[in-house]
């Protein structure tokens, strides 16, 4: 097994990862359910396709489900009603600890619920799939969307646990397990140069669900979020900032299709990397041949790298006016995450957004 501190002082945790984890979870939930009961909160499909390791591997306690429908809607201020309502009907108590089972969808909805629920209880992760693994399941972030846009009503709240079983990601459709995979490649290109050879030349076994090549990336994406997390929990010193690489055009472009599975996150985010290197040799910051090298690598793991393959007009007005809802604006302005190279990205406040519409406009061409 494999387990990666997450060091924040008395909110320390640990992120165990190992095959089959899911089917013996009892012994490392068993500490944390009160009176031997875990409520899980999980959607249709994972409960239909993991509940049963689940419930396997806790034979020793009792599991009070609260299932969700499927897909990235269910971020939504009714679902969050419909969990709470579920979590207080159930007695639910501050002491107690809800487990989330599923993607992020459920990760940051659980969460959420976790964190304003009697004004806090316990929240353990168990991710199923690669992009919650390796990202969302880890850090404390936690909230739904709205109309204004993603992500914009939350809170910091972070897990006592995450328990990682890369054979969860066997059930997934392989267009899951590819956009999960570009918030491995993200980390690489935010400051571990080495890890991107690496996934070049790995990139394809770890989609192919190669044991010990998936495991290592795993572990590689996580011991990097838990190092930036430790660094700068609240997204205070700017150091978190850059785990939004990718993000600020990504979530522009998921706002244009209406949050919908139309594009999954980690596709937005794959497509808002590439925005990100080619706008930062625009700049003249970036070498070309980095951008490409990006381009070519999400490419060939059959992610999105231009707007036509996703239907997105290139529109600069309308996608700079998704931007503009960014909870994380200051002063009217976004720092943009921006490129010096392949693992030199840095946080850039000077970007006008004239500037950025000019360029995406572009992007027709």
């Amino acid at each position: 097994m494999t387990i990666v501190p997450v060091a924040l002082g008395e909110r320390s945790y640990e992120v165990h990862i190992e095959d089959g984890l899911l089917d013996r979870a009892g012994d490392a939930l068993a500490p944390f359910a009160r009176g031997g009961r875990l409520i899980v909160i999980s959607d249709e499909t994972v409960w239909a396709a993991q509940g049963g390791r689940l419930a396997k591997g806790c034979a020793n306690l009792e599991l009070e489900p609260i299932l969700v429908p499927p897909g990235e809607n269910s971020k939504s201020w009714s679902t969050l009603s419909f969990v709470i309502d579920r979590l207080l009907a159930l007695g639910i108590e501050r002491s107690d600890h809800v487990l989330a089972l599923g993607g992020g969808v459920i990760g940051d909805l659980a969460g959420f619920a976790a964190a304003i629920v009697n004004r806090g209880c316990g929240l353990l992760q168990i991710p199923t799939t690669l992009l919650a693994q390796v990202d969302s399941s880890v850090g404390g972030k936690t909230g739904i969307n709205v109309a204004a846009g993603k992500n914009l009503v939350g809170a910091f709240h972070q897990p006592s646990l995450v328990l990682i079983d890369p054979l969860c990601l066997d059930t997934l459709d392989p267009r899951q397990t590819r956009a999960g995979y570009a918030e491995i490649v993200k980390y690489a290109l935010i400051e571990d140069p080495p890890l991107f050879g690496w996934l070049e030349a790995r990139g394809q076994a770890v989609l192919g669900g190669d044991s010990e090549a998936r495991n290592t990336a795993i572990a590689a994406a996580v011991a990097g979020k838990a190092r930036i997390v430790a660094e700068d929990e609240r997204e205070t010193s700017g150091r978190r900032a850059l785990l939004n690489l990718g993000h600020t055009f990504g979530h522009a472009l998921e706002a244009e299709t209406g949050f919908s599975d139309r594009l999954f996150h980690g596709e937005a985010v794959a497509l808002g990397m590439v925005l990100a290197f080619d706008f930062s040799v625009e700049r003249g910051l970036c070498p070309a041949a980095d951008a490409d090298r990006v381009r070519a690598h999400l490419k060939a793991s059959d992610l999105p790298v231009s707007l036509d393959q996703v239907g997105i007009a290139a529109n600069g007005k309308r996608l700079t006016e998704h931007m503009m809802h960014d909870k994380k604006k200051k002063g009217g302005r976004i720092a943009f995450i921006l490129t010096r190279g392949i693992g030199r990205a840095y946080v850039d406040k000077s970007v006008e957004m004239a500037e950025v519409e000019e360029f995406l406009d572009r992007q027709k061409k």
